[in-house]
């Protein structure tokens, strides 16, 4: 196999968190803000939460957009940007985290026997 020439997968759902580092406060909201207006023009689909924001796309229009993430807080003074995130991927259906939410609630809503 020429390693080199692997292919990256055709989709993927990534949970990612940024975090702002040695900025003196303790709020990222600002930050977070900028971030949601980058993934809002970006055209993903993606979903904020508490604790991070997963977004959803091609490989590549992942990564890029959480690069420019990492971007945008920098160009608001932030002189390091740490990212923790998980990535998934399916090569047998097509599954968005939708769908992976909506699988677990219709699961729920059974009446147990």
């Amino acid at each position: 196999m020429a390693y080199t020439h692997v292919a990256t997968p055709e989709r993927c759902y990534a949970d990612f968190c940024l975090i702002p580092v040695g900025t003196g406060n303790v709020s990222v909201a600002e930050e977070v803000a900028e971030v949601q207006k980058l993934l809002k023009a970006s055209g993903l689909t993606y979903t904020m939460h508490s604790a991070g924001t997963t977004v959803e796309g091609s490989w590549d229009e992942v990564m890029k957009v959480i690069g420019q993430a990492h971007s945008v807080v920098h160009s608001k003074g932030v002189v390091r940007v740490q990212s923790s995130m998980r990535v998934g991927t399916r090569t047998d259906k097509k599954q968005t985290a939708k769908d992976k939410v909506k699988r677990v609630e219709d699961l729920l809503a059974k009446p147990e026997a």
